[in-house]
């Protein structure tokens, strides 16, 4: 009765995650892609030292049809151009695809699948994993990047929006995460894929007009930038006129959590119905 309980326990999915998760945490800490990730999340820092010492000697690091944007906007478009444009998505594909492809290309899979773990907890340990692992990576980086803009009298009118970008950047992360960790998990070369999607499919989408723009997570998760600006700050009035044909919040965030869930459900399901047979 011990022994089965013990089974019982190691094999519920939850605490199979839990045991996963705590492995893989420090591998993805870690490892070579963090620090090449840690390098990218160190542009926009950089970024914000020059438009600091810019500010600093009277000059208005950018202006916005002639007129000057305060700090607290300038932020937001740090947030929007570097993060949710190219840092999110990047995170997504150098980590996603690897999950799975990792292990399979370094012969170690099998021994995951030997504990007496369901599949699909494993896969789930990795991808929160991975969640941890890139907010460690990315939070610091963001949170300078304030501090470095922001004066400190405008902080309190500033902190939610603040916590508003945060929760754009996580909502990213989560939803690219989950659609290149399904990748990873059911093609060969998910790394080359993952690019191409990114930098080739989602770039050349957003720039036509009509539906194609639709089939991106970009489309939907930009378009709660302008949502997410204060109405009276005429950087969300150049986002809302740039993004002129955004869907609603709402309709965005909808769309992003579909996503995410049913990559993962996928995800789950290829990993528990494959068989792997590692190559000598």
């Amino acid at each position: 009765m011990s022994s089965q309980t013990v089974m019982s326990k190691s094999s519920s999915p939850v605490a199979g995650a839990a045991r996963i998760f705590d492995l893989s945490l420090g591998e993805l800490l870690w490892s070579r892609r963090t620090i090449f990730m840690a390098l990218v999340v160190g542009a926009p820092v950089l970024l914000a030292t020059v438009a600091r010492i810019v500010q600093a000697s009277g000059v208005a690091p950018l202006r916005v049809n002639g007129s000057r944007v305060d700090a607290v906007s300038i932020f937001g478009m740090i947030i929007w151009v570097l993060f949710l444009r190219f840092i999110v998505p990047v995170l997504g594909v150098f980590y996603g695809t690897s999950l799975v492809a990792d292990e399979v290309e370094d012969k170690t899979i099998t021994y995951l699948f030997t504990r007496p773990l369901r599949r699909g907890a494993v896969l789930l340990g990795k991808y929160l994993a991975y969640l941890a692992c890139t907010t460690l990576v990315v939070l610091p980086s963001v949170m300078i990047v304030y501090f470095m803009l922001v004066p400190f009298g405008e902080i309190p009118r500033s902190f939610t929006a603040l916590m508003t970008d945060l929760g754009l950047l996580a909502v990213g992360i989560a939803t690219y995460g989950a659609l290149f960790t399904f990748v990873g998990a059911w093609l060969k070369r998910p790394l080359v894929v993952g690019l191409i999607y990114v930098f080739g499919w989602e770039q050349f989408a957003m720039l036509m007009p009509g539906y194609l723009r639709r089939f991106t997570l970009a489309y939907y998760l930009q378009a709660l930038v302008p949502h997410a600006m204060p109405a009276d700050e005429g950087v969300a009035s150049l986002l809302r006129s740039v993004f002129s044909e955004t869907p609603s919040a709402g309709l965005s965030l909808l769309v992003l959590v579909t996503v995410t869930v049913v990559s993962l459900f996928l995800a789950m399901r290829v990993i528990e119905r494959r068989e792997y047979v590692l190559e000598q």
